[in-house]
């Protein structure tokens, strides 16, 4: 038999935690061991380190940081350790904010509590977890492009996201549109912000469910 995988367990509901460990404890059929928990976002990466978990479970109302920083704080000093997002609701937005935080799966507190055992040892066998459910509904939305977006950005703003699409260089950027190069920069991240993209990659892949990418005369075409 392998060693054991070392779960942390962090929940700002004391009561919830102490189930969880004693559930993992024992339908796992040894497979776990629950090495600590803690109620307060600021402990839980000192933990993970002491104990050297392989997986942490992270409720995403955490005080007093919230989840969502928790998971950063943990995947930027320990990038193997696995984590697995908690939450009481199965809110679409949350879901999508934790994955982009870092998490490697993502369950409701309301699911079963017998089903939260295999997505935690999926997610310690390099797997990412989601509800059948949720994935269907990020899935959906993906494919949706949102209808008010266009008219939210200037003339301006469309005309950058063209060229950003079209992997024109800072330089580049700042000539088309008669600005200097920090104001490109400028420019660029306040769209970036506006889109929800992380970077211009994103930008660029989100520009083709828009006709953005076609030319110059796409800054006046409307979503596929």
């Amino acid at each position: 038999m392998p060693d054991p995988l070392v779960v942390v367990i962090v929940d700002d509901h004391a009561l919830f935690a102490e189930g969880l460990q004693l559930l993992l404890s024992s339908r796992s059929g040894g497979r776990v061991t629950v090495a600590a928990t803690c109620t307060r976002g600021d402990e839980a990466t000192a933990l993970v380190g002491r104990h050297r978990a392989d997986v942490v479970t992270v409720d995403l109302a955490l005080p007093p940081t919230g989840g969502l920083a928790v998971i950063r704080e943990i995947k930027r000093s320990y990038p193997a350790v696995r984590v697995l997002a908690l939450s009481g609701t199965e809110d679409l937005g949350m879901a999508e904010r934790a994955l982009r935080a870092g998490a490697d799966g993502f369950v409701s507190k309301t699911s079963d509590p017998d089903s939260l055992v295999p997505p935690l040892l999926a997610v310690a066998a390099g797997m990412r977890v989601l509800s059948p459910d949720l994935l269907t509904a990020l899935l959906d939305s993906s494919r949706q492009p949102d209808d008010g977006l266009l008219e939210r950005l200037s003339e301006q703003e469309r005309r950058l996201w063209t060229l950003i699409a079209q992997g024109e260089e800072t330089a580049q950027i700042a000539v088309a549109l008669l600005v200097s190069e920090r104001t490109a920069k400028r420019l660029v991240s306040s769209l970036l912000h506006k889109l929800g993209a992380s970077n211009r990659i994103e930008a660029a892949a989100l520009a083709g469910r828009y006709g953005m990418a076609d030319g110059p005369g796409a800054a006046l075409a409307q979503p596929r």
